[in-house]
């Protein structure tokens, strides 16, 4: 619950949220990232709910303080603030598509705001926002990065497209659940950022895999070459902080699967060829990260690509 001295006001036409007395935040989809987000809003002092349809993952939520209930569409139904955490554009339509069925996002209804945070599609986002909004709602695309213990700790980044006048009154939040959040731009814009990112991420892993196969080949080891790697201009996130993290520990747990990063590298393609841009880099990465080259299960771990001691960028097949 959050509270204020000053009593609920419009701005905009909307209702700004850092003036309202109690804001009910829900989460649809309980997984390792809703989850955490939930925690970070309970731990902001939120009320929040939430829904997923795996019954473990509802006893969790319920477990740290995070009511469940029994529909996606119930929870628009309470919450003035709806955080979507789902695999795939066509899951964020049929909630929404639920929920304008049981009547929550209706016009005339209390203003509410959607912050979807899922690796979406632009032309999606577009599409619903245009229509909440003529209803009276908001919808922002908010895809995030800073896997699950960013998400537990509010510490994620937040790629933000959507209406100013909407970003206001999801701001508190967004601030609960990130430390970082660049609004890029109109509806749509925080997709497109963030699949620009993932394509550069899945390039990162594959050109950091190789020149570190060709340190250790050579005589210098992949974690000396990392120390040069990291004090020169070579540096990504993947050399700073997942390789050193997740890949020379063997750990390989970092809570994103392969199978997500060919989905982003598969939609980041797409957005390419609808606007006419060639990414013949991406396109290399997508074949040498296809299961037929790399020889990784959409359920591993993303990490394994960068496994030194593995050769996974022999292609096999052609794309």
């Amino acid at each position: 619950m959050v509270r204020s001295a000053s009593k609920r006001t419009r701005r905009h036409g909307v209702h700004s949220m850092a003036e309202t007395d109690e804001v009910t935040v829900g989460v649809i989809g309980l997984g390792a990232m809703g989850l955490g987000m939930g925690l970070s809003l309970v731990k902001a002092g939120f009320t929040v709910t939430g829904y997923d349809p795996a019954d473990g993952a509802r006893r969790r939520a319920e477990a740290e303080g995070i009511a469940p209930l029994a529909s996606a569409a119930a929870v628009f139904g309470v919450a003035d603030v709806i955080v979507l955490s789902l695999p795939t554009a066509q899951h964020v339509e049929t909630v929404i598509a639920e929920a304008t069925e049981a009547g929550w996002l209706a016009e005339g209804i209390a203003p509410k705001v959607v912050i979807d945070t899922s690796t979406s599609e632009a032309a999606v986002s577009r599409r619903l926002s245009a229509t909440l909004d003529a209803h009276g709602h908001g919808f922002l695309d908010a895809p995030v990065s800073g896997g699950p213990s960013g998400a537990a700790s509010g510490q994620l980044s937040v790629m933000l497209g959507g209406d100013p006048r909407w970003v206001a009154q999801g701001m508190p939040a967004l601030k609960a659940m990130a430390a970082r959040i660049i609004h890029v731009g109109p509806s749509g814009s925080g997709n497109v950022a963030k699949l620009v990112n993932n394509m550069l991420v899945a390039s990162h892993m594959v050109t950091t895999v190789e020149a570190l196969r060709l340190a250790q080949a050579s005589g210098v080891e992949p974690e000396d070459a990392l120390r040069v790697i990291n004090a020169a201009t070579g540096r990504s996130a993947l050399s700073e902080i997942h390789f050193p993290t997740w890949v020379l520990p063997r750990s390989f747990n970092s809570g994103f699967s392969t199978g997500l990063m060919r989905k982003d590298l598969r939609l980041a393609r797409a957005l390419a060829a609808e606007v006419g841009i060639a990414t013949p880099m991406a396109d290399r990465a997508a074949a040498l990260w296809d299961e037929a080259n790399s020889g990784l299960s959409d359920g591993d771990d993303f990490m394994l690509m960068g496994d030194p001691a593995v050769d996974r960028l022999t292609e096999k097949e052609k794309p």
